[in-house]
């Protein structure tokens, strides 16, 4: 249910129909009307909070339109057992409800028919089309959101009225109550009727469609980066947008999905979401000559048909799970990892990815990583928990939750000398097994009451003040936020349409948005007590805020390791499916410079250990090996590495479409008809007359 208030509204919609049904019987008025205007409200307040009840209810027949039929039907039973069946208000009342339902399919058509024709071929941010075509303002948000809920909560009028003329035996109210309903049902659909004609619409698809080919041609995009996903996916490529704000050549990303869209991370980069394969392979992508791929999905093959660019494949992270040696990645004309690790996990998993192919370009996104300089003095070392989800397949040692994070857990908020805990798991987290939601579940719980016990700890002392004071300042950052975000008090947000014309990014807002989010991270951390345990979900703070706030971090075998050996500070990996240690890094590259740690944890001491005296640390040498393998050398830097690796391919792309314009101008040459000694062929392919 999400809640116990949900739980508690759901229990008192579903009792509420019985309750309707026994005072029709009896029959009550007030206690029809005490029951009607319980589902009312209960219904109301679920379908505001999108309830999985709500959701389950319109899969059994039972949904938002029948639950209003049935409450009418019940008030038609009600006047019968009155016995008001031979009197007006009785067939006032059925022809009202007759005409009000008659009423609903214009108004859904209606609805839908301004949906559809508002809904653009192609959604983009950061390209002008609002030079290239009218597109008009969206319609009231107050018409169309929620507008099946709004138009059927119309008939509380005629409910309200005929339950009033029920109990005074006066049909005035009722007869009140049926023209309002049936009224202000009329204006409503009169209302949305201008919307679905003339200037209220956006051009036709091909209209749209040849203006952003236009900008495309005025743009020239050199290189692209394409994503297809779920919702949750899309941190896959926020991750990638900074890298491409920095390219040398001119940037342009291609999404496959609009939920991606309506989840991308503000960038300046122009963004082109294009849902339909037909309209991609039919875009205007001439000018591109090198292609990027964040994820291995089946819609790839749209874009990797045009040969005229080169196809790469850079992933969402670097990692020893065998998603990093896809056999898919042998479609592509090169792959690229951050360093020699991945060249070799491709040529030890031989799945046809050709060693002249892989090109190592670093990981641009590590920039923001600090480098370990050791526990500040007058601080308690802190501890990341960063494990990842459970997997598809099942497999135990996918995720160190459900077999050893509660053990971690405990450990480290019971380590003496003490250490703060900072607990972030994945956002998959729990999707997929019960159990490991469970876990998850239990670990929040652990970490929670650790931290309660620590706030009423004397040898942990806060600065009330300046904990004040950063609130104070989070409070006044996140209201600018959300000023320019467009998210404050009267800032309500138009519909795709309106969002692709007015997607110009503003640079100067942007600057600030990135300079008040860094204001905000240090706020943030400023808030609360560098002693105080914390279970950090959503997606502020950041991952790599927090492992520039730890000194040591704990998690599985995922790209979160590799990224964390940029930062050069001690680190544990779980092995859960119990390989034992020499195993366990003879498979995964990236734990050869860690703590192994056992589903007990019982090795977590030498970790710790390593922490407090970093003098000491045995494994601090092979770090700095390890971080150099996995992640490249450190100059010169990994954008400036992959600015070259794009200008490399780009250049090969070129000679290739050069060689095959030769090829085309050399046959059609040869083609020529000996008549016709005068023409000649360009090396563009166009006969020219000499």
């Amino acid at each position: 249910m999400g809640s116990p208030a949900e739980l508690a509204a759901a229990a008192l919609m579903i009792l509420g129909f019985p309750a309707l049904m026994l005072a029709a019987l009896v029959p009550s008025v007030p206690a029809f009307a005490a029951a009607a205007a319980v589902t009312y409200l209960a219904d109301h307040y679920l379908h505001r909070k999108s309830s999985y009840l709500v959701n389950r209810l319109s899969k059994v027949r039972a949904g938002l339109s029948i639950r209003f039929l049935i409450r009418q039907l019940l008030l038609i039973l009600l006047l019968a057992r009155l016995g008001f069946a031979d009197d007006l208000i009785y067939y006032g009342a059925i022809a009202c409800f007759i005409a009000f339902y008659g009423l609903q399919a214009p108004h859904g058509a209606l609805v839908t028919l301004i949906r559809n024709r508002r809904r653009m071929p192609v959604a983009t941010r950061n390209v002008d089309l609002a030079s290239r075509i009218r597109i008009p303002d969206a319609p009231p948000r107050r018409l169309l959101h929620r507008s099946a809920e709004k138009m059927l909560h119309l008939d509380l009028a005629a409910v309200a009225g005929i339950l009033v003329s029920a109990a005074l035996e006066s049909a005035v109210a009722g007869f009140i109550g049926i023209g309002v309903t049936v009224g202000v049902g009329c204006l409503y659909v009169m209302a949305l009727v201008p919307y679905v004609r003339g200037r209220k619409i956006p051009p036709r698809a091909d209209t749209v469609l040849a203006a952003v080919d236009d900008w495309l041609a005025e743009y020239r995009p050199e290189t692209v980066l394409y994503f297809s996903g779920s919702k949750d996916s899309a941190y896959q490529v926020n991750m990638w947008l900074e890298t491409m704000e920095q390219l040398d050549s001119k940037p342009l990303i291609i999404l496959r999905e609009r939920v991606i869209l309506n989840n991308l991370a503000p960038t300046t980069v122009p963004v082109i979401c294009v849902p339909g394969g037909v309209h991609l392979m039919n875009m205007d992508l001439s000018n591109v000559r090198v292609a990027l791929y964040a994820a291995n999905v089946g819609k790839n093959i749209h874009l990797l048909r045009v040969p005229t660019m080169k196809h790469v494949f850079i992933g969402h992270g670097d990692s020893d799970k065998l998603a990093s040696v896809n056999p898919y990645s042998k479609v592509y004309d090169e792959v690229w990892t951050a360093g020699r690790a991945g060249r070799d996990r491709y040529a030890i998993a031989d799945v046809g990815v050709r060693d002249e192919d892989i090109v190592e370009v670093g990981r641009p996104q590590l920039a923001p990583i600090h480098t370990w300089q050791g526990v500040p003095e007058g601080r308690i070392p802190t501890v990341l928990y960063a494990p990842t989800w459970e997997g598809w397949d099942g497999n135990p040692g996918n995720t160190s939750i459900v077999l050893a994070g509660e053990n971690i857990v405990q450990k480290l908020v019971t380590a003496d000398p003490p250490v703060r805990v900072l607990y972030k798991p994945h956002p998959f987290t729990g999707t997929v097994s019960a159990e490991a939601k469970a876990a998850n579940q239990r670990i929040v719980a652990l970490v929670q009451q650790a931290g309660a016990e620590r706030a009423t700890d004397s040898r942990f002392q806060a600065d009330a003040a300046a904990q004040t004071a950063a609130k104070a300042e989070l409070a006044r950052i996140e209201a600018r936020l959300a000023e320019l975000s467009g998210k404050g008090k009267g800032n309500g947000k138009g519909d795709e349409a309106e969002a692709t014309r007015d997607g110009l990014v503003d640079v100067a807002k942007h600057e600030e948005i990135a300079r008040l989010r860094a204001e905000w991270n240090t706020a943030y951390w400023r808030s609360f007590g560098s002693h105080e345990h914390r279970v950090i979900t959503g997606a502020e703070p950041r991952l790599y805020d927090c492992f520039n706030v730890s000194d040591a971090m704990v998690s599985d075998i995922s790209s979160v390791v590799s990224d964390f050996i940029a930062s050069g500070k001690p680190y544990a990996v779980t092995d859960s499916a119990e390989l034992g240690v020499e195993e366990f890094k003879r498979q995964n590259t990236a734990v050869r410079a860690a703590t192994i740690l056992s589903n007990s944890a019982a090795e977590l001491g030498g970790l710790l250990d390593a922490v407090r005296d970093p003098a000491s640390d045995p494994l601090a040498e092979d770090r700095g090996d390890l971080k150099r393998y996995l992640l490249g050398p450190d100059e010169p830097t990994s954008i400036e590495q992959f600015n070259t690796a794009v200008s490399d391919l780009a250049i090969k792309a070129e000679t290739r479409n050069v060689g095959q314009e030769s090829r085309v101008a050399a046959g059609a040459a040869e083609a020529a008809p000996a008549t016709v000694p005068a023409q000649r062929v360009s090396a563009a392919g166009d006969d020219v007359t000499a």
